[in-house]
C-alpha cells in the first residue's frame, strides 16, 4: 500500500452548538478511487469545503505527502494540487472549452492572452485523458451535452498537476452512456496516478469505479471498506445506521445524534 497523498486525522467542527464534524480519519491514496458516502446532513460537504480550505477546522492535523498543512485558504489547497468538481461544474455557457479550462488562470505574455498556448494545453490535457467526445477546443460550452460538461469540468481540475481530485455527484442527471463515459474518465484519472475522491448516492457507481469507500454517519466515519470486500447492502447499512454486522461504529455511538 502506498503511502496516503492526503491523511485527515481527528478533524473537528462545529458551527455554534452543532457539532458537524467528529473525530475524522480519513486517508486519500495515489492511484485509487475513495468513495466517500453519507446521507443528507451526514457532514459530506463541510469535510470537503474543509479540505477545500472554504471552513477552517476546529481541532485535528492535515498531511499532504506526509507534511503537515493548514488549509485555511482555497488558494492553499489549489496550490498543492487538491482539485474540486463541484455539482454545478461552474462552468460559464457562454465561453469556449479552452477560455473556460483557463478562467481565472489564464495565460498572457506580453501583457497578452497567449490563446494559442492555452488552446494546445486544453487540447493535450483532453487527449490524456482519452476523451473522444469533444470534436474541439472551441465548441461553445452552452452546446456541449451534460457528460460532456462533466468532461471538461474534470479536464479543467486536472490541467493544473493535480495530485487529487473531488468529485461531488459526476453522474448526477446523466444518461446511462455518458454515465459510463464519465465513470471511464474516473477510472483513467486513478490509472494515471491521482488520488480521487467521488463523493456519491449512486451505489452503482461507488461500487464499479472506487477501490474502498469511507462512509460518513451523523458527522462520524462509520467505517471504511475496501469495495471488493464489500457489498451494496452493507455500505447502505453503514449509511443509514452507522453499523453493518461486526463492522461500523459501536452500538453507543451509532445510537448518538447530532
Amino acid at each position: 500500500m502506498p503511502e496516503p497523498i492526503l491523511e485527515i486525522s481527528g478533524v473537528n467542527k462545529s458551527f455554534g452548538p452543532v457539532h458537524v464534524l467528529r473525530d475524522i480519519d480519513l486517508a486519500i491514496y495515489p492511484g485509487q478511487v475513495t468513495a466517500l458516502v453519507g446521507d443528507n446532513g451526514a457532514g459530506k460537504s463541510t469535510l470537503v469545503k474543509c479540505i477545500a480550505g472554504i471552513h477552517s477546522i476546529d481541532s485535528g492535523t492535515v498531511a499532504f505527502e506526509g507534511k503537515p498543512v493548514i488549509l485555511n485558504d482555497p488558494r492553499v489547497a489549489a496550490a498543492l494540487g487538491i482539485e474540486f468538481v463541484y455539482q454545478d461544474l461552474a462552468l460559464a455557457d457562454n465561453l469556449d472549452i479552452t477560455q473556460n479550462m483557463f478562467l481565472g488562470r489564464e495565460i498572457r505574455r506580453f501583457g497578452f492572452l497567449a490563446d494559442g498556448q492555452m488552446e494546445r494545453k486544453a487540447r493535450e490535457t483532453l487527449t490524456s485523458l482519452s476523451v473522444r467526445t469533444v470534436s474541439s477546443v472551441r465548441q461553445s460550452v452552452a452546446s456541449l451535452s451534460g457528460g460532456q460538461r462533466q468532461t471538461v469540468a474534470i479536464a479543467k481540475a486536472v490541467l493544473w498537476n493535480s495530485k487529487v481530485v473531488f468529485l461531488d455527484e459526476p453522474t448526477a442527471a446523466l444518461g446511462v452512456q455518458q454515465t459510463r463515459q464519465v465513470l471511464e474518465l474516473v477510472r483513467r484519472l486513478a490509472d494515471q496516478g491521482l488520488g480521487v475522491v467521488l463523493i456519491s448516492h449512486n451505489m452503482n457507481d461507488v461500487m464499479e469505479v472506487a477501490d474502498r469507500v469511507a462512509a460518513l454517519y451523523l458527522g462520524r466515519i462509520a467505517a471504511e471498506v475496501l469495495t471488493k470486500d464489500s457489498s451494496t447492502t452493507q455500505i447502505v447499512e453503514l449509511i443509514t445506521a452507522g453499523r453493518s454486522g461486526d463492522i461500523g461504529l459501536a452500538p453507543a455511538t451509532a445510537n448518538e445524534s447530532i
